[in-house]
């Protein structure tokens, strides 16, 4: 299980450390004018959505997921917790440590890269993640479509 943990935190060392990091350093001239308070909020965005991926990974491996990558098969469908507001709470709180960590450091590259990151998964939800779940999990996943958001959360009036 550790080496199955360990692969699947490749990706998001990658997209929201490595990558970031090499814009810094290759695109520093491309930064923007940053205000005393404003690293703050971004430190609050990166925090949000560290705890994000950190409550999602932790629902989907316990109820039903191995890990959180793709291509560890789903057993269960989930739908409980941040999943029942939105259908990627765990990319939206990745989107928010790449957003927060574009206003920390000012960084035009690394503001472009959070866009970037989003076309790419919200193409790939949509293309490949979105129909084989639709395969796997039949009427009781196109009801979850239905009835939840895909990335901004549909907050519940009680």
């Amino acid at each position: 299980m550790f080496f199955r943990l360990l692969k699947a935190s490749v990706l998001p060392l990658i997209a929201l450390v490595i990558i970031p990091a090499i814009l810094l350093f290759d695109f520093s001239a491309g930064v923007f004018k940053v205000n005393f308070y404003l690293p703050f909020a971004g430190i609050l965005l990166c925090l949000i959505g560290l705890a994000m991926l950190a409550a999602t990974a932790k629902i989907l491996m316990a109820t039903g997921k191995k890990t959180i990558t793709p291509w560890d098969a789903d057993i269960i469908l989930v739908t409980s917790g941040m999943y029942s507001y939105t259908r990627n709470p765990m990319m939206g709180g990745a989107l928010l440590v790449l957003l927060g960590e574009a206003i920390i450091f000012g960084s035009s590259a690394i503001l472009i890269w959070f866009f970037v990151f989003f076309i790419i998964n919200d193409l790939y939800f949509y293309y490949i993640e979105e129909p084989a779940l639709e395969k796997r999990f039949g009427q009781h996943y196109k009801e979850y479509k239905k009835r939840v958001p895909k990335w901004l959360p549909k907050i519940k009036k009680k």
